[in-house]
């Protein structure tokens, strides 16, 4: 079986880290809520009565503007189909438009979907109509303009035609910099959604970490410049404008091997080393001509929202990891590159706040998490302890500060479920009292209290084997607990387990006629001495 730190360290052609894709959300920050719709139309727009005909009505003179926007400017008009998958439908139009070298709106597609848009509920009584304003999920028109640009390649802005009017846009962070590259002269080769060769890497790696919310909000604006909006110079002059947030971040980082059989023999070094010691709560094999298949792995009851698969269609590999709304994926990119991504549907799930401008940080933070989980792959097949480091955490020892570290004590059942827990991967994005002590019950016989996980997260923290991440009840393994952790789940698992059993199953079939052969040499040579029992 090849050892995947043999292949990282020799056979690795190009290792690259990028942004990926990006899906963020245009919002005006001062209509998100019913009053501030009825000043918006009172005090901004000088209307005695908010109504809602006033809103039908820059719904309609934008639905007019696109479509002269679209004749003008001779732009393809396409509707939706509802099977539709719309980047395969604007693909020609995109590729035409790329042909002409300059930034252009390639298409412009149509949908009806549900956006969380302002109803109106009209107040019943004598005199004056009134309304009152809420936000609710509509079925509303949606148009998406697809485009081309120099700077980032494909891309989409979408923009709802009723009120606050919210906007999706997308730009993928490795067009980007295929861009850049091209631009400062440095040769490479395209990888599907990424570089398969270049002949300056560290230049090319400094242009991904170039990319950034400064880099991204200047593509909004630019665009906003040029597109047909529902809201006007006037308006913006008074704050009524879109500000960006993060809806989805991909972060990867990929490596490039050197020949494709290397690739393949990293994943199959990868899903053999932990299907026992990573704990996967379900294996999906799907085989490409064949019905599926599935099946259970180690099964866990877990209550959290975290989940792990292991799913191969034909000779594709994906790892998958989830916490909370976020995930983090490994696979092969066009079966010679290992592409790991930490996918972010929520920053706030890496306790990072919303807006675009918080980008760097969310970015930092991912990168953090695919470099852990590689840690984690990495250790998992070099995770020998030398006997001090066994020593320190098998027997109790006082911190640098003099406080009592309790030991850590090799085969009490606790431990061994506490440590397997802990190898499983999930906890490579972090993992909170109530998570791990889901992870942790159903490998005791016994119940396993709220108070029993207390002082065991008090006995790794203090032996550092874990640690807080600020502000949060979140924790996240150290290298030293990644270590630990593995090195106890393997020499448990995989060693005193079958060996104890050696007359029996589950001990291996050769272990078990090794021992068969010993014993009859041994009662060999005591037949031999006349040594025998007695029957």
């Amino acid at each position: 079986m090849v050892n995947i730190n043999e292949v990282l360290d020799g056979h690795v052609a190009l290792e690259i880290e990028c942004l990926d894709r990006i899906y963020l959300n245009g919002y005006v920050p001062i209509l998100q809520v019913g009053g501030q719709v009825i000043n918006f139309m009172r005090k901004h727009l000088g209307k005695s009565i908010p109504s809602p005909a006033i809103l039908e009505k820059i719904g309609t003179v934008f639905r007019q503007d696109v479509k002269k926007y679209a004749e003008t400017n001779h732009i393809p008009v396409i509707t939706f189909k509802k099977d539709d998958r719309k980047v395969d439908v604007m693909h020609r139009h995109i590729l035409a438009q790329e042909l002409t070298g300059h930034s252009g709106v390639a298409a412009i597609g149509i949908a009806q979907e549900y956006q969380n848009v302002f109803a109106a509920n009209r107040r019943e009584g004598p005199g004056v109509p009134w309304f009152s304003f809420t936000k609710a999920d509509r079925r509303i028109t949606c148009y998406y303009f697809y485009l081309w640009d120099t700077e980032f390649g494909p891309s989409f802005i979408k923009i709802c035609a009723y009120f606050p009017y919210p906007i999706k846009v997308w730009v993928n962070g490795h067009e980007w910099a295929k861009r850049q590259a091209t631009r400062a002269g440095i040769g490479f080769t395209s990888l599907s959604n990424g570089f398969a060769s270049c002949d300056a890497p560290d230049a090319l790696q400094a242009i991904c970490d170039r990319l950034g919310s400064v880099t991204i909000q200047a593509f909004f604006d630019r665009w906003m410049d040029l597109l047909p909006l529902p809201l006007n110079e006037y308006d913006r002059t008074f704050g009524y404008w879109w500000e960006l947030s993060m809806r989805q971040i991909e972060t990867s980082r990929t490596f490039v091997f050197d020949a494709p059989r290397h690739a393949r023999g990293f994943f199959e070094s990868l899903i053999a080393d932990n299907l026992d010691i990573g704990r996967p709560e379900t294996v999906e094999l799907l085989f490409t001509g064949h019905a599926p298949h599935s099946r259970s792995a180690h099964p866990i009851v877990n209550h959290t929202p975290c989940k792990t698969k292991i799913v191969t269609e034909g000779t594709q590999v994906t790892v998958n990891a989830f916490f909370k709304h976020s995930r983090i994926k490994q696979y092969l990119k066009d079966g010679r590159a290992l592409r790991i991504e930490t996918v972010i549907n929520s920053p706030r799930d890496l306790q990072c706040l919303r807006r675009l401008e918080h980008l760097e940080e969310l970015q930092l933070k991912a990168r953090d998490i695919n470099a852990r989980l590689l840690d984690t792959e990495r250790v998992g097949q070099r995770c020998v302890l030398a006997s001090p480091a066994f020593e320190r955490v098998a027997s109790p020892t006082l911190t640098p500060d003099g406080r009592r570290a309790p030991a850590i004590r090799f085969g009490d059942p606790r431990v061994v479920a506490l440590l397997g827990a802990l190898c499983i991967s999930i906890n490579v994005l972090g993992f909170t009292h109530r998570s791990l002590r889901a992870l942790v019950n159903p490998l005791l016989d016994t119940e396993y209290r709220a108070g029993q996980m207390s002082y065991d997260l008090a006995k790794l923290r203090a032996n550092g084997l874990i640690q807080r991440r600020e502000h949060s009840n979140t924790y996240v393994l150290t290298a030293d607990g990644q270590r630990i952790a593995i090195f106890y789940t393997k020499l448990h698992d995989r060693l005193l387990r079958p060996l104890i059993a050696a007359n029996t199953p589950p001990a291996p079939a050769p272990l078990r006629q090794a021992l068969k052969t010993i014993e009859e040499h041994i009662d060999s040579y005591l037949n031999d001495a006349h040594m025998a029992n007695a029957a």
